[in-house]
C-alpha cells in the first residue's frame, strides 16, 4: 500500500505541476535574422524567480516582484502579457543566428521547468540562367542553381505557373561550411512561348524564392503576326504587278509613238520599191541629194499647183493605169488618162519634173 500511495502522490504532483507551467510553442522555426518568441505561463502565483535558458545557458532572469532584471545580452528581452488571468511572460530573441538553434527552457526556480526547440534556417539565393529563343519543336534545357541554404532547399519548376512533376527533372546537392547548395536541370519542348520559373524554399519561408526567365518560340511569334502579314503581302504583290503592267503599257505606247515619228531604216530602204504611185517628195529629195553628195536647198519654194493637187492627179492617173507587173513601172502615162485633166496634168507633171531637178543643189 505504501508504494501505491507514493505513486498516486507523484501523479497528482505531476498533474499539478503541469497545470502550473506551460511553454508554447513547443517548436519554432525562423529564418536567420528574424525574431523568435516563446511564451511561459503558470497558474502558480507563489513563484519567485523565472529564468530562461538557451541551450543550457541562462540568458535572462525575471523577478515576480521586480520584473525583468538587467541582462548582459542586448539581443534578449522579456515582456509580460497584459490582461492575462495567469502569469505569462514572453521570451524574445531578436536577430536570431545559426548558433541560437537548440533548446529553449523556462525554469520556475524550486518549482518546475518547461522546454521547447528553436530551429534557425538560412535563406540563400536561386537563379535560372538566361532567356531562351528556340524554334518550335526544339528541346530546350534549363538549369537552376540554389546557393547558401540551410537546411537543404526544396527545388520546384513551373512552366506558365503550372508545377512540373519531380520525376521530370533531377536535383544534385552539395554542402559547404554547414550550408547547402542544389542544382537542377529541366528539359522543355518548345511548343509555345512560356514563362519558366525555378522555386527554392525551406520550411520557415512563407513563400518560395523565385527566379523566372522567358522561353520565346520563334514559330509562335510568326503565327501571331499572320493576321497582319498575309494581307500586307497580298497587297504588296498586287501593287507590284499593277506597277509592272503600267510600265509595260507606257513602254509600248512610247515605242509606237517613236515608230510613227521616225521611220526605221528598213522602211527607208523599201520606199524606192513602192513605185510612182507613192510619191514622197521628202524621200526623193533627200535620197537623191545623199546619193549625189549634195545638200538640200531648203530655201526653194514651189510655183504652180500645190502638192495636194498634184498628188490627187497622180492618184487618179494611177487608178486608170494597168500594170503588167508589181515591180515594172511604165515609162509613159496613158494619154486617155491625162486627157481627163489636161491642164492640171501637164502643169503637175512639168512641175514635178522641174521640182525634182531644181530642189537639189549639188556642191
Amino acid at each position: 500500500m505504501g508504494s501505491f500511495s507514493l505513486l498516486v502522490h507523484l501523479l497528482l504532483y505531476w498533474i499539478q505541476v503541469e497545470a502550473w507551467l506551460k511553454l508554447s510553442p513547443q517548436e519554432q522555426t525562423v529564418l536567420r535574422g528574424e525574431e523568435a518568441r516563446f511564451t511561459c505561463s503558470t497558474s502558480n502565483t507563489e513563484w519567485t524567480i523565472m529564468t530562461w535558458l538557451l541551450n543550457g545557458t541562462t540568458v535572462i532572469t525575471i523577478s515576480n516582484e521586480i520584473g525583468v532584471l538587467p541582462s548582459v545580452n542586448p539581443n534578449v528581452t522579456a515582456e509580460k502579457m497584459p490582461d492575462s488571468k495567469i502569469d505569462s511572460w514572453v521570451f524574445v530573441l531578436k536577430h536570431t543566428e545559426r548558433h541560437n538553434q537548440g533548446r529553449v527552457t523556462c525554469d520556475l526556480q524550486g518549482i518546475t521547468t518547461a522546454s521547447g526547440n528553436l530551429f534557425v534556417q538560412e535563406k540563400g539565393s536561386v537563379k535560372v540562367f538566361g532567356d531562351k529563343l528556340a524554334f518550335k519543336g526544339q528541346l530546350v534545357l534549363f538549369e537552376c542553381h540554389a546557393v547558401g541554404w540551410f537546411p537543404k532547399p526544396t527545388l520546384q519548376w513551373q512552366v506558365n505557373n503550372k508545377e512540373i512533376s519531380q520525376t521530370e527533372f533531377n536535383i544534385s546537392e552539395k554542402s559547404s561550411r554547414s550550408l547547402f547548395s542544389a542544382s537542377s536541370s529541366l528539359s522543355v519542348m518548345a511548343v509555345q512561348s512560356s514563362d519558366v520559373d525555378c522555386l527554392a524554399s525551406v520550411s520557415a519561408m512563407p513563400k518560395p524564392l523565385n527566379s523566372s526567365i522567358r522561353l520565346t518560340v520563334v514559330a509562335e511569334v510568326v503565327q501571331e503576326d499572320d493576321d497582319c502579314t498575309v494581307p500586307l503581302a497580298v497587297t504588296t504583290s498586287l501593287s507590284v504587278l499593277l506597277l509592272l503592267l503600267l510600265l509595260c503599257i507606257c513602254a509600248v505606247h512610247w515605242y509606237r509613238q517613236r515608230r510613227q515619228a521616225k521611220p526605221g531604216p528598213q522602211e527607208e530602204m523599201r520606199a524606192p520599191q513602192m513605185g510612182p504611185w507613192r510619191f514622197d517628195h521628202s524621200w526623193s529629195t533627200s535620197s537623191v541629194a545623199e546619193g549625189r553628195g549634195g545638200n538640200i536647198n531648203f530655201g526653194f519654194t514651189s510655183e504652180g499647183p500645190t502638192e495636194e493637187v498634184c498628188n490627187e492627179v497622180f492618184l487618179e492617173t494611177q487608178s486608170h493605169t494597168d500594170f503588167t507587173s508589181f515591180h515594172k513601172v511604165p515609162d509613159v502615162v496613158s494619154p486617155s488618162t491625162l486627157a481627163l485633166h489636161p491642164e492640171s496634168n501637164d502643169e503637175c507633171l512639168s512641175e514635178k519634173s522641174s521640182k525634182n531637178s531644181r530642189m537639189i543643189t549639188t556642191v
